[in-house]
């Protein structure tokens, strides 16, 4: 039990160094004492409760958040956006910005491979990509993707922009992202140039990945990857979700279905390989898509909004 004497006196040095914002070694100074001494009374201060700090700011509510979907999710790393009153359009800007200033800040300097999935996330996060001098990265697109429509979301050209921003070199993986059959699939993952380009997206030291839910807001479907009658077999087979138009189940696992045999792209079981992976989403409507790739163990590093957060922890 602390005498008066002595909780003024906590009182007092406590005031001096929260408030009036004076050093330790100042207040030191002023009492008497040694620095050590007034270390020992701050921390006295708090454990008696004449002290209790608080972070005021809203980032503290997905601080929090954040420190739960790692406990939940055993992830190395996560980053939740607030989004609360933003529009579809400026939650997708705000995680762009957000997956591109974390990737800027945690891209090693010895990192000499880069893959890149596709969609209109990962296309925010190239747009807010700063401008850098990393000669030494490439970026290998991860997925094939060919034709006129939404080209800039494709892999090709979002593994060509970032290429740019980052002032370094990229492949190009000249093939379809889903091929008519099973047999023209086999017959181009051997031809030369795409082979080597499959080979190289195996041995990325980094991969920047998307996470799609084939069943609502599809961006597969909008552009006319798939249609009704595939999504409803794909239904039927348990997908929930996919990542490069590979498609898995609610535990993560690739389902068999003849469309996972028609993508030209990394497989699953290659991206678990892959020694850091990114997984960079937003929409409450991928909620079950995100946490079944989780569950898959897929994604060290997540960025995510705070209303699918939200979801992802109730």
């Amino acid at each position: 039990m602390l005498s008066w004497e002595e909780r003024r006196q906590l009182v007092k040095i406590a005031n001096l160094y929260y408030t009036e914002g004076w050093t330790q070694q100042q207040i030191a100074k002023k009492v008497g004492v040694s620095r050590p001494v007034i270390s020992k009374m701050l921390q006295k201060a708090k454990d008696a409760g004449i002290v209790e700090v608080y972070i005021k700011d809203e980032s503290v509510h997905t601080v929090e958040l954040e420190k739960r979907l790692e406990e939940k999710f055993h992830l190395h790393d996560t980053v939740v956006v607030p989004s609360t009153g933003f529009t579809p359009d400026m939650v997708r800007r705000a995680v762009g910005q957000a997956a591109a200033h974390y990737l800027s800040r945690h891209l090693k300097p010895d990192v000499e491979r880069l893959g890149i999935s596709w969609g209109t996330t990962l296309s925010e996060v190239v747009k807010e990509y700063p401008f850098e001098r990393r000669e030494k990265v490439n970026i290998v697109p991860l997925v094939g993707g060919m034709g006129t429509k939404s080209v800039e979301i494709h892999a090709n050209q979002l593994a060509y922009e970032l290429a740019k921003k980052m002032n370094g070199t990229c492949s190009y993986l000249y093939a379809p992202a889903i091929v008519e059959t099973e047999e023209l699939t086999e017959r181009l993952v051997q031809m030369q140039d795409i082979a080597q380009v499959l080979e190289e997206g195996k041995n990325v030291e980094v991969a920047l990945i998307g996470i799609g839910n084939p069943h609502k807001g599809s961006t597969m479907k909008d552009i006319g990857y798939l249609h009704e009658s595939d999504i409803q077999s794909l239904k039927k087979a348990g997908a929930i979700g996919d990542i490069g138009s590979r498609f898995y189940d609610q535990e993560g696992t690739p389902i068999e279905h003849e469309l996972n045999k028609r993508i030209i792209g990394l497989r699953l079981r290659d991206l678990k390989k892959v020694p850091y992976v990114i997984g960079i989403a937003e929409g409450t409507y991928k909620a079950e898509s995100i946490e079944a790739a989780l569950k898959g163990g897929y994604i060290h590093t997540l960025v995510i909004d705070e209303q699918t957060a939200l979801a992802l922890l109730t």
